[in-house]
């Protein structure tokens, strides 16, 4: 068995103009894939943004709450958080945050080397806004 080529994370997004003005626009991910279908219930509309390199994170839940502690320093986190590696954290919350994410922790450094910001966005999931300041 071969290892998968790609991993894609599908959200759905009911404003989906919403949806690219933060991920697209104030993060700066860029479009590989913008198709709209005609069905019985509308213009149906995916959006693929390219975001680097994928990997997957798989924490236990001591390790999920140790992450929220020094993140955000209460319990916050659901099942499922986005993380996106950025040059600058604060540059990158900020942008976010004017494309209508909303606040939950600003830019913390990290034990593991890194400042991170946790936002909520506009489609219900957490969003970490991760700089690597140290070797990981």
């Amino acid at each position: 068995m071969t290892a998968p080529l790609q991993l894609r994370l599908v959200l759905h997004a009911p404003d989906l103009e919403e949806a690219l003005a933060l991920f697209r626009d104030a993060l700066g991910m860029p479009v590989s894939l913008d198709l709209e279908t005609p069905t019985a219930d509308g213009d149906a509309r995916v959006v693929v943004l390219e975001a680097g390199r994928a990997t997957l994170e798989l924490v236990n839940t001591p390790q999920r709450a140790h992450i929220d502690a020094v993140e955000v320093g209460r319990p916050v986190a659901r099942e499922v958080r986005l993380a996106l590696q950025v040059d600058d954290a604060a540059v990158a919350s900020a942008a976010a945050l004017a494309a209508g994410a909303e606040h939950v922790a600003p830019p913390t450094r990290t034990p593991w080397g890194s400042l991170n910001a946790r936002l909520e966005t506009p489609v219900g999931v957490q969003l970490t806004l991760f700089e690597q300041v140290e070797e990981e």
